[in-house]
C-alpha cells in the first residue's frame, strides 16, 4: 500500500509515528510537508516543520516539547545575545542548528531544498519518504493590526513571539501562487493507494500545501480515497492556536466547520473524536462519510489506533 500524508510539524509528525507502526513491512509512506513556516535566521535556511518530521521519526526529537532536538544545549544562543544578535524569541540550539547549518550550505552549493531533505534524511533514516512541497521559497505571514498599525508578520512572530494573542486578519501564504510542486509530489498523490490529511493545522499547514498550484487538484483528481483527522476536538485546538488562524479564514474552531471546509470535493472521509459524535451527521450531510473514534495521541499506540481507523475508513469510501 502506497500512502501519502500531507503534514505540518507537530500533530502531523506524532500522527505520522502512529500510521508507520500501523502498517505493514511492505507498505510505502510518502510525506508532503509544508515548507511555509520556513524562516530564514541569522543567515540560515531554517524548516521546522520538515526538521520535526525527521527529529520525530528518527528519534531526535524532544518529546515534552515536540519540537528541536533532545539533550540540546544552549551555548550559540547564548552567545548570539551577547553580541546583540537576535531574534531572541525563536530559540535554535546548538544540535539544531547543526542541521540549518548544512541545509544552508548545500542551498548556497545549488542543491535543491528536496536534494537537501533527502540528504538530511539519510542520518535519520525516518522510514517514509519526506518531501517538501515545493524548492521554492514560500512563507506563510499573517496580517494583524496592533499598537503599530496594520501590518503583515512572518507566521513564527505570529506564532512564536506574540503567541497568536492578537486576532489575525489574514492569512498569506507568500509565493505559493507561483511556486511549482517539488519532484515527486505530483507523482506520489497519483500514484497513492490512500491520501491522509493528518491532525495538522488545516490552515497554515496543511491549508498552505494545498495552496501550491498543482497540489490541490491533485488531491481531487486523484484515484485514492482522502481521509483527514479533525484537528480540533470540543470546539478546540488539541494543541496550538488553530483556532486563531481558522477565525482569520472565516471557520468555526469545530471538527465540523473544518471537514465542511475541505469539501467534499476534496476529501472522501474525515474522522471526528467521540466527544464530537453529534457532527457526524453534519458532516456527513455535506457528502463527506464521517465516524467518531478516539483522537488523542497519547502515545504512539494510541496514535496508531487512530491511524488504523483512519485506513478502515479508507477502505470504506474507496472510490
Amino acid at each position: 500500500m502506497r500512502i501519502v500524508a500531507l503534514a505540518g510539524g507537530i500533530g502531523g509528525a506524532r500522527f505520522l509515528r502512529g500510521l508507520r507502526e500501523a502498517i505493514g513491512p511492505e507498505d510505502e509512506i510518502t510525506v508532503i510537508g509544508n515548507t511555509g513556516d520556513d524562516i530564514h535566521l541569522f543567515g540560515l535556511k531554517v524548516c521546522p516543520d520538515l526538521d520535526t518530521v525527521m527529529y520525530t521519526l528518527g528519534g531526535g526529537i524532544h518529546e515534552e516539547q515536540g519540537w528541536g532536538r533532545t539533550d540540546e544545549t544552549w551555548s550559540i544562543k547564548a552567545e548570539m545575545k551577547e553580541y546583540g544578535v537576535g531574534p531572541e524569541w525563536f530559540g535554535l540550539g546548538d544540535r539544531d542548528f547543526a542541521t540549518h547549518l548544512v541545509r544552508s550550505q548545500m542551498l548556497t552549493a545549488g542543491y535543491t531544498l528536496s536534494q537537501v531533505t533527502e540528504a538530511l534524511c539519510v542520518r535519520w533514516q525516518p522510514g517514509v519518504r519526506l518531501l517538501p512541497m515545493s524548492d521554492d521559497r514560500v512563507e506563510t505571514h499573517v496580517r494583524i493590526t496592533d499598537e503599530q498599525g496594520t501590518r503583515a508578520i512572518h507566521f513564527q512572530e505570529y506564532w512564536v513571539k506574540l503567541h497568536a494573542a492578537v486576532d489575525a486578519e489574514a492569512i498569506v501564504p507568500v509565493g505559493a501562487d507561483t511556486a511549482k510542486p517539488a519532484p515527486g509530489v505530483l507523482d506520489a498523490l497519483a500514484e497513492a493507494d490512500v491520501i491522509l490529511f493528518p491532525p495538522s493545522n488545516p490552515v497554515v499547514s496543511i491549508g498552505t500545501i494545498l495552496a501550491v498550484p498543482g497540489i490541490r487538484e491533485a488531491v481531487a483528481a486523484a484515484s485514492a480515497p482522502v481521509v483527514g483527522l479533525s484537528p480540533i476536538i470540543g470546539g478546540a485546538p488539541v494543541r496550538g492556536m488553530a483556532d486563531k488562524v481558522l477565525a482569520a479564514v472565516g471557520v468555526e474552531a469545530t471538527a465540523e466547520a473544518v471537514a465542511l471546509n475541505y469539501g467534499s470535493a476534496l476529501v472522501d472521509g474525515w474522522l471526528v473524536h467521540t466527544v464530537d459524535e453529534a457532527s457526524v451527521a453534519a458532516v456527513e450531510a455535506g457528502g463527506i462519510a464521517c465516524r467518531a473514534v478516539p483522537l488523542l495521541m497519547t502515545d504512539v499506540a494510541a496514535t496508531a489506533e487512530m491511524a488504523r481507523a483512519a485506513l478502515a475508513l479508507a477502505e470504506q469510501v474507496r472510490r
